[in-house]
C-alpha cells in the first residue's frame, strides 16, 4: 500500500469513528431526555400525592396569619441604690406575643383580648417580615376578643366560615406563631387534628386565665403564642379563634380550645360598627344548682327563678319556674349551656325558645335587648356588697375550692336580683382580673366601670358561675 492509499484508509476510518461517536452521543442525549421526562413526571406525581385538603387549606389561610407583638409598661420596685436615694419604684417594659389573622384587606385584624390587654405599644409582623404599628380598635374581655388595625391596603384575607353544625372528627387546623421568634423565622406554624367536641364550657386554668363557654375543643396542638390565630377547617375557612390550652404544665396535651367564629363575627361587627360590644339580655334569672356534684350540675337543667319586670322575657310570657329546654334548636342541659347560647345572640334578634311548663312544651319567641345598666352609681354598688378576703381558715371552714378571692359576707336584695350574688359566694375574677383579696373587687369596678361590660366569675357551693352586668 502506498502513502496515498494509507491516508485515504485513515480518513475513512476516522470518518467511520466520528459517525459512530455521533450516533452514540445522540443515543445518550435521547436517553438523558427520556430520563429527565421520567423524573419530571415522577416529581409531578409526588407533588400531586403530597397535596391534601390540609395543605390546600393552609395555603389559602396562612398568608393572612400575623404575629402580634406587644409592649407593656409595668411598675417594679426600685433597686437598692435607688431606694438609698429616695427612689420608690421604677418601670419595666414587658414584651408580649400572640397571633392574629386579617379579615379585611384594609388592615383589620382579629386576635385575643388578653394578647393586647394593657399594651402600650402593639405591632404586627407579616409572614415576609414586614412590620406595621397597630392601633387597638376595641376589645371584649368577656369573650377574650380584640380587633386591631394596621395602615395597609390590599392585604391577604382569611375567609370566615361558620361554627354551626361542625362535625365531630372533621379536620381542624391551628395556625399561629407558637414561642414567637425562638423558632427562627416569621413563618406561621401549622398543627392539625380534629374537632374533638363543641359547646365546651371551660372554667379553670388556661392561657387566658378566664372562663370560656361554648368553646370548640380540638386536639390540634395549641401552644403559647398561638393565641389569636385561626382554627381552620379542611376547605380553608376559619371556624374559630385559638384561645386557650388546658394543661397543668401550660403545654399542649391535646386539649385546645377556640372561640366559635360566629360569636367572634358578632363581637367584631359590634366593635367596628358601634365602638363597643352590646350585651345580649332578655331579663331572665336562672336558678343555680344546690349541689356541688359535677355530675348533677351538668344535668341540672335550666329553670328560671325570676323574671325582671318590663324585660323582654316578661313581654314574651316567660314565668318563674319555667324550664328552658332549648334555644334556637340547641338543647340546654345546664346553666352553662344557656350562658354560652346567650353569648352567641345578637341584640335585636328574635330567639325561639322551647319552654317546659306544667309538663307541656311551649315555643316562645324572645326579642334580645341590650344589657341595661345597673341602676345605681358605682359607689352605691360597693356599699351594697360587704366582702372579706378569703383566708385558709375560711376556705377550710366552708370547704371552698378557690384558694384566693373575695367572700361575699352580705349583700342587698337589689344586688341579689340585678347581679345575682348571694352571701357565701366567692368572687374569683372580674373580666380578666384575678381577685386575690377583697380590695381587688373595688379596683376592678373602678377600672372597668363605665368602660366595658363586666363578667364576674364566682364560686358557689364548690362550682363556678358567671354573671354579666354594666356599671356607669
Amino acid at each position: 500500500m502506498n502513502i496515498r492509499d494509507a491516508v485515504t484508509a485513515l480518513v475513512v476510518a476516522i470518518g467511520s469513528a466520528c459517525d459512530s461517536g455521533t450516533q452514540q452521543a445522540n443515543q445518550a442525549l435521547a436517553a438523558s431526555a427520556t430520563l429527565s421526562a421520567q423524573v419530571v413526571q415522577q416529581n409531578a406525581q409526588i407533588d400531586a400525592s403530597r397535596r391534601t385538603a390540609i395543605t390546600d387549606a393552609v395555603a389559602r389561610v396562612s398568608p393572612a396569619v400575623v404575629t402580634v407583638q406587644t409592649e407593656t409598661v409595668e411598675r417594679v420596685p426600685a433597686d437598692v441604690f435607688e431606694q438609698f436615694f429616695g427612689g420608690r419604684s421604677g418601670q419595666q417594659v414587658q414584651p408580649g406575643l400572640g397571633s392574629g389573622f386579617i379579615i379585611r384587606p384594609d388592615g383589620i385584624i382579629v386576635t385575643n383580648a388578653h394578647v393586647v390587654s394593657g399594651a402600650s405599644r402593639i405591632s404586627v409582623m407579616m409572614r415576609d417580615g414586614a412590620t406595621y404599628t397597630a392601633t387597638l380598635v376595641g376589645k371584649d374581655e368577656t369573650n377574650d376578643l380584640a380587633v386591631i388595625r394596621i395602615d395597609a391596603r390590599d392585604l391577604p384575607v382569611a375567609t370566615l366560615g361558620s361554627s354551626e353544625r361542625l362535625l365531630i372528627g372533621e379536620w381542624a387546623i391551628a395556625i399561629g406563631n407558637p414561642f414567637g421568634f425562638l423558632l427562627g423565622n416569621t413563618e406561621p406554624s401549622v398543627t392539625a387534628g380534629v374537632v374533638s367536641a363543641t359547646g365546651r364550657n371551660l372554667l379553670g386554668r388556661s392561657e387566658g386565665s378566664g372562663a370560656y363557654l361554648g368553646m370548640i375543643q380540638t386536639d390540634a396542638s395549641i401552644n403559647p403564642g398561638n393565641s389569636g390565630g385561626p382554627l381552620v377547617n379542611a376547605v380553608g375557612e376559619v371556624i374559630g379563634v385559638n384561645t386557650s390550652i388546658y394543661a397543668p404544665s401550660g403545654g399542649s396535651v391535646g386539649l385546645g380550645f377556640a372561640i366559635p367564629i360566629n360569636r367572634a363575627r358578632r363581637i367584631v361587627d359590634d366593635l367596628l360598627d358601634h365602638g363597643s360590644v352590646r350585651r345580649p339580655w332578655i331579663g331572665e334569672q336562672v336558678r343555680t344548682p344546690s349541689t356541688g356534684n359535677p355530675r348533677e350540675i351538668v344535668t341540672a337543667e335550666v329553670v328560671l327563678r325570676a323574671v325582671v319586670p318590663g324585660s323582654p322575657a316578661e313581654r314574651a310570657g316567660l314565668r318563674p319556674g319555667d324550664q328552658l329546654v332549648s334555644a334556637r334548636g340547641r338543647i340546654l342541659r345546664n346553666v352553662f349551656d344557656w350562658e354560652a347560647e346567650r353569648l352567641d345572640m345578637r341584640v335585636g334578634e328574635q330567639v325561639p325558645l322551647v319552654v317546659r311548663r306544667g309538663g307541656r312544651d311551649l315555643t316562645i319567641a324572645v326579642t334580645v335587648a341590650d344589657l341595661p345598666e345597673v341602676s345605681a352609681p358605682r359607689v352605691t354598688v360597693l356599699r351594697e356588697l360587704e366582702l372579706v378576703t378569703l383566708t385558709p381558715p375560711i376556705r377550710a371552714e366552708r370547704a371552698l375550692r378557690s384558694s384566693k378571692g373575695a367572700l361575699v359576707v352580705s349583700t342587698s336584695e337589689r344586688i341579689r336580683n340585678e347581679i345575682g350574688l348571694q352571701e357565701g359566694d366567692v368572687i374569683v375574677q372580674i373580666n380578666r382580673t384575678t381577685i386575690d383579696q377583697a380590695a381587688d373587687v373595688s379596683r376592678a369596678f373602678e377600672y372597668y366601670g363605665g368602660r366595658t361590660g363586666l363578667r364576674l366569675i364566682f364560686e358557689r357551693r364548690g362550682y363556678f358561675y358567671t354573671t354579666d352586668f354594666v356599671i356607669q
